[in-house]
């Protein structure tokens, strides 16, 4: 279960076949940890519904609740820069 948390604190919002794709874990464990962490509400899930052609995935979203990822360095667009007297 902490291996899928620390792979979507790493790579961000990815679906659930992605995660057992990238991991190696079997796709049917990644859909069990993925509930255990969404109801301790480490995790937050949609189902996603995707097109390619004709061809129809369904599957699971998740990404990390709360998290936000530190600020890159470097000067910010808008910032007020700072003049010395």
């Amino acid at each position: 279960m902490q291996e899928v948390l620390q792979y979507l604190k790493k790579h961000g919002q990815r679906l659930d076949s992605e995660i057992a794709a990238d991991t190696g874990i079997p796709l049917a464990q990644v859909r069990r940890d993925i509930s255990a962490l969404s109801a301790l509400g480490e995790i937050t899930t949609c189902s996603v519904t995707r097109f390619n052609g004709d061809e129809r995935f369904e599957g699971t979203q998740c990404r990390p609740a709360s998290f936000i990822p530190p600020k890159s360095p470097g000067r910010k667009p808008g910032a007020q820069v700072k003049v010395a007297a």
